[in-house]
């Protein structure tokens, strides 16, 4: 039987770990398990942290959802890393926006 899509947004990779964490392991196909490997593998703060962190970004530094989202889940740890996850067509940012950027996730790395 087909499983039923109830509702669509996106999330970190930190969340999708804490979502795949309270499913049974024998419960979980194929794709499931290899996400929830690749989520174990690759999961840099827990999912309450990572949810803070995508606020902070949206309202203070007015990013959009999906680049905060990016942004958590790669943690960059320089300027240029930060410059490569935002580089889209129409929109320009100060080298002091990237600092602040790198400044909130510095705060967050060290928890």
């Amino acid at each position: 039987m087909p499983k039923k899509i109830l509702k669509v947004r996106e999330i970190t990779i930190d969340e999708a770990k804490e979502i795949l964490d309270k499913v049974d392991e024998e419960d979980l196909g194929e794709f499931q398990r290899r996400v929830f490997e690749f989520a174990q593998k690759f999961s840099k703060l827990s999912s309450k942290d990572a949810k803070k962190l995508i606020k902070k970004l949206t309202e203070d530094l007015e990013l959009r959802m999906s680049e905060a989202i990016q942004i958590v889940n790669c943690m960059p740890e320089t300027v240029e890393e930060i410059r490569s996850i935002l580089a889209v067509k129409g929109r320009t940012f100060q080298t002091e926006f990237f600092k602040e950027v790198l400044k909130i996730l510095n705060e967050y790395r060290k928890k």
